[in-house]
């Protein structure tokens, strides 16, 4: 009982002084006069000639991701003062303007009250595009005197911030971008190589679509940024559906199956899940930049047509003196590297709508040459590694008589073993074909397999261009 007594007083001492405590916090919430909450500063609150005065102080691409922000910040964003501004201090630099001028812009300058609210921002970007083409073209101008195509595309590629991404629309509309490719630049072409774990089920995709995507306001200082305002270039448009039906068959190994897609694109479906597994797009450099950066975001760049130079004199106008450069690869290792000249057609040699320019002839042996290492395509993923045998990426570049590019592709062609054997007494074996078609014109390979040395040698290559090509370019009539 005592030690109960105990507890008692102890509680009760407790409950006293906790009473006082809520009598003194009683008297003091009474007594002591009541603070003003605190007010929260809104940015958007603030008066228009205030964020003026701060959106002046910011860069182009700022200001155009704040004006997606809202409809009021995209006006604020559109201001022709601060437009003018930026495109009189960084293109005209006559017209730069002392820094109170610059302040005052936009309550007293003509230029901007006579003009709708963003001229000066479409004027700006306008320039900057000008100017930004200009300087990437000026690298173009350097061409190879082998392949006839211009030798700086890596470069011009780098200052540019120029990269290719690839959108896969499903049946629904829903779309999946892939970004960040492997590249792999080679003399005539560069291939691009996507990769990844999260693709969309093959059966729902409908499209893929190949963009050149570059900064819409580069700056040579900074490295492009992905979440700043970019453009779009058409390169090509793949219908998807029934893909593994509608394209043709390339080749296979223990993991993935290769289909290709016209034109240069080669896609990897997983063999037992029967989905993506990578996505490898070749692009020849014939026009690569024009076409990465000079199109829209729907419409694809199409090349100012040819200037024909009519001549009466020569009874065989225009069927003599190609040049032809030829790569084969695959992909991540060169097999044949080769330039041949003057090629020529004779008028009897015109058949079926074709012109035949025999490159290789199978009786002549001293043209014959050998293939460096086992053909194949070399494909990768995050896990896995791989190589499909009897198949290559095919580079053709045929120049016209004045080393001008006439008929260019790159594509991956399958081979085909041959039921006959080679009659020839210097290479004895079997016989494999490979063979390439598109609108312009036809090419067809025959390659003897050599047991002994395990290497192909090319024994016979012809190359069938479209009479509609050549009327077409050089204004002749076969």
């Amino acid at each position: 009982m005592a030690a109960g007594r105990g507890r008692l007083r102890t509680f009760a001492a407790r409950s006293g002084e906790c009473s006082e405590t809520v009598n003194a916090g009683i008297k003091s919430l009474y007594l002591t006069p009541p603070r003003e909450p605190k007010r929260n500063v809104c940015f958007e609150s603030m008066p228009s000639e205030m964020l003026l005065k701060i959106l002046s102080c910011l860069d182009a691409v700022s200001l155009l991701s704040l004006g997606c922000v809202n409809k009021r910040f995209y006006e604020l964003a559109n201001d022709n003062g601060i437009w003018l501004k930026l495109y009189s201090s960084s293109l005209h630099p006559k017209w730069k303007m002392k820094s109170k001028q610059t302040e005052t812009v936009s309550l007293g300058c003509a230029a901007v009250h006579d003009k709708k609210p963003g001229y000066w921002k479409k004027e700006y970007i306008l320039k900057q595009m000008c100017a930004f083409k200009s300087r990437v073209m000026r690298l173009v101008k350097f061409l190879d005197p082998y392949t006839g195509l211009p030798c700086k595309n890596k470069e011009a590629v780098k200052v540019s911030g120029l990269s290719w991404i690839i959108v896969l629309k499903d049946k629904n509309g829903k779309e999946h971008v892939v970004e960040k490719p492997k590249l792999s630049f080679k003399d005539t072409s560069v291939t691009i190589l996507w990769y990844g774990t999260d693709w969309p089920y093959l059966d729902v995709l409908s499209t893929l679509k190949l963009f050149g995507v570059t900064p819409l306001l580069p700056d040579q200082s900074r490295p492009p940024n992905k979440n700043g305002p970019r453009r779009f270039s058409l390169i090509a448009e793949y219908y998807l559906g029934n893909l593994t039906e509608s394209s043709v068959g390339v080749g296979a190994d223990e993991l993935v199956q290769l289909f290709s897609l016209c034109p240069g694109l080669l896609v990897g479906i997983w063999k037992e899940k029967n989905e993506i597994a990578f996505v490898m797009a070749n692009l020849h450099y014939n026009q690569l930049l024009e076409r990465s950066i000079l199109g829209s975001a729907t419409v694809q760049y199409t090349p100012p047509p040819n200037k024909p130079l009519l001549d009466d004199i020569d009874s065989e106008y225009r069927l003599h003196d190609y040049s032809l450069h030829l790569d084969l690869h695959g992909r991540s290792c060169m097999y044949l590297c080769g330039s041949f000249k003057c090629l020529f057609c004779r008028k009897r040699d015109i058949e079926n709508g074709y012109l035949r320019l025999r490159v290789v002839n199978l009786k002549d042996n001293r043209k014959h040459f050998p293939i460096t290492g086992t053909l194949g395509i070399c494909w990768e993923t995050d896990v896995f590694k791989g190589k499909v045998k009897d198949c290559f990426v095919m580079d053709l570049t045929l120049l016209d008589e004045t080393g001008k590019p006439f008929w260019c592709f790159s594509a991956p062609v399958h081979m085909e073993l041959s039921t006959r054997l080679s009659g020839l007494y210097d290479y004895m074996g079997h016989i494999y074909t490979a063979d390439y078609a598109d609108s312009e014109g036809k090419v067809c390979v025959e390659f003897v397999w050599l047991e002994e040395t395990k290497e192909y040698i090319i024994v016979s290559l012809v190359l069938y261009v479209s009479t509609k090509k050549v009327n077409s370019w050089y204004g002749t009539n076969y």
